[in-house]
């Protein structure tokens, strides 16, 4: 049994972004209720959908007549960074989890993730596979925690304490997103843009078991990279001109 996080928690909003998951969004959302049940925790579950049409979006208003779930339909450009803020601006609580639909974050790792939040210690908090005590799956190929290493690597400069500003799994309080000086939402990190952005949030991360996804085909592609090394660049500008 997962302890609670403290005897009186604010409740969150969970929010994550879908494309094409129609066979994930039931399973996690049981796997995120459970969680928040045993720790003690009460929130939303915001379902971001950036026009799918393998049916998430009908799969996820049945889930929502038993439970405290949303769905938000995006009808501009995709990208997992807007549908990420398009969450935020529909969030009714002051805290927020950033998660995938895929599985590859362990919904039973939510309490440990907000803990440093509710516990005073943290404004950000990054689930990490990299910090002591986190793990990646075995069936992950060499090929790829080769680039997730190199892609770590070089966001180093920027958060020197953090060591998966990338992993894409994070808890944040309402304020850090407020507060984010020229925030441009684009591609998939918006976790790492955040965090460089935001303006005297005290970041801390806690490690955590990443997965294989569940179901469903990967949305990493070339373009996805591209606009990674593209956001690095502005953000390595950003940085220089503080």
């Amino acid at each position: 049994m997962i302890p609670a996080v403290s005897a009186v928690v604010p409740p969150i909003s969970i929010i994550v972004p879908t494309y094409r998951e129609a066979a994930n969004v039931a399973p996690l959302a049981e796997r995120v209720f459970c969680a928040l049940a045993a720790a003690g925790i009460g929130g939303e579950l915001i379902i971001v959908d950036d026009q799918s049409d393998d049916g998430t979006p009908d799969i996820v208003r049945q889930l929502a007549v038993d439970r405290p779930i949303r769905l938000v339909q995006r009808t501009g450009p995709r990208g997992l960074a807007l549908a990420v803020i398009d969450g935020f601006a529909a969030a009714r609580h002051d805290v927020f989890v950033v998660m995938d639909a895929d599985l590859q974050h362990p919904p039973e790792g939510i309490p440990e993730l907000l803990r440093p939040i509710f516990d005073g210690r943290a404004d950000m908090v990054f689930g990490s596979r990299h910090a002591p005590g986190g793990q990646i799956d075995d069936r992950w190929s060499l090929n790829r925690r080769v680039t997730s290493r190199l892609a770590t690597l070089l966001t180093r400069p920027l958060l020197p304490t953090v060591t998966d500003p990338l992993s894409g799994f994070f808890a944040l309080r309402r304020s850090v997103w407020l507060n984010a000086a020229g925030l441009q939402p684009r591609g998939y990190k918006i976790g790492l843009e955040l965090a460089v952005r935001c303006r005297g949030a005290r970041i801390s991360e806690v490690p955590i078991t990443f997965a294989c996804r569940r179901a469903g085909r990967s949305k990493l592609g070339v373009a996805a990279k591209l606009a990674f090394v593209r956001q690095l660049i502005h953000l390595y500008a950003h940085r220089k001109e503080m």
